[in-house]
């Protein structure tokens, strides 16, 4: 099994972190976003994952780029690095893979996390994941047969078809039918608001008889902006607490008080402090005489003497301010 993972995007939304980081790389209670997203699929799958490959912009870097192999190493795979320079929409980044679209193939896209207990019938066509929401008209979703089969793919719809809504997570059968269906719209100029759309080409596999299915979620996880992201911190911290080590055994905890579920990192030193519930610090982050709640910390950061909730901290921070919410880029200071 291959897993392609598209993560081109500028993340205008989590601007400034995404200026030095991009967003697939923000640590989520721990662990890269992109990290928790092949995690979570390959738990549900019984199959050795041979390649992951990511998409990515060439202006990434070369660390980024070894991080995301670093990652797909940790799953006894291999990483690929492709480059969408130019963004002419999903179906084109896809492609940019193709050498990766073979056999049963995961697709995700780079800001999905979720949490579902299922397991994965391989021998279907395809699998789109889907979660029920509220107000269907903001997001494409799917219209299912009496059978369960997938009928119909609507984007946004005015009037209310289903409320089913596409999460970005697929699985197909045949990863080299997709990239012939991709690359017949590109050969073809088929576009859709001037870009190349992945629900084209599955709406041309299922013109062709291929049967797709949809799975549901329990939730969906959203890392689009600084408030959605710190809300999938504080759920990870709840879902993987019985499952995962939150506190390294190299942290410095002294004359402290921990309120839980809150993740903590390798050599992080906590002093004279009140930190959590739900704050998540990165390797050597260092508080003192402060409080922290809700908040994510990043690599070697300083947040001392000041009250923080609701914040997300870059990397190389040094927070010595008033009590407030905030949002700093690495390599910031506030005083």
């Amino acid at each position: 099994m291959n897993i392609i993972i598209p993560m081109a995007g500028r993340g205008s939304r989590m601007r400034p972190h995404t200026l030095t980081t991009p967003k697939p790389l923000i640590p989520i209670a721990g662990k890269p976003m992109v990290h928790r997203i092949v995690e979570d699929i390959a738990n549900k799958v019984n199959q050795k994952i041979e390649v992951i490959a990511f998409i990515i912009r060439r202006d990434f870097g070369q660390k980024a780029e070894d991080d995301l192999k670093a990652v797909a190493s940790s799953f006894g795979a291999e990483g690929k690095i492709y480059y969408q320079d130019v963004p002419l929409g999903t179906a084109d980044a896809i492609l940019k893979a193709e050498d990766s679209l073979a056999g049963n193939t995961f697709l995700a896209f780079a800001d999905t996390l979720f949490k579902a207990e299922f397991t994965i019938d391989t021998e279907k066509d395809a699998i789109i994941w889907t979660q029920k929401v509220e107000d269907p008209s903001a997001f494409g979703v799917v219209e299912l047969d009496d059978d369960g089969v997938i009928v119909n793919f609507v984007e946004k719809p005015e009037k209310f078809v289903s409320d089913l809504a596409i999460i970005g997570v697929y699985y197909f059968k045949d990863g080299e039918n997709l990239k012939k269906e991709l690359q017949y719209l590109i050969d073809n100029n088929i576009m859709a608001k001037g870009e190349y759309q992945l629900t084209d080409a599955m709406e041309n596999m299922k013109q062709k008889g291929l049967k797709f299915y949809t799975g549901q979620v329990e939730e969906w996880l959203d890392c689009g902006n600084k408030n959605a992201t710190l809300h999938t911190m504080e759920r990870m911290l709840e879902i993987k607490k019985e499952q995962e080590t939150l506190h390294h055994s190299t942290a410095k905890i002294e004359n402290s008080t921990i309120i839980e579920p809150c993740f903590i990192g390798e050599n992080v030193s906590i002093v004279n402090s009140v930190v959590g519930p739900y704050a998540s610090l990165e390797a050597g982050a260092q508080i003192d005489n402060a409080i922290v709640k809700k908040s994510i910390v990043g690599n070697e950061s300083i947040v001392k003497n000041c009250i923080i909730e609701n914040s997300l901290l870059g990397n190389n921070v040094n927070c010595n301010s008033k009590a407030e919410e905030l949002s700093l880029g690495d390599f910031s200071f506030r005083v």
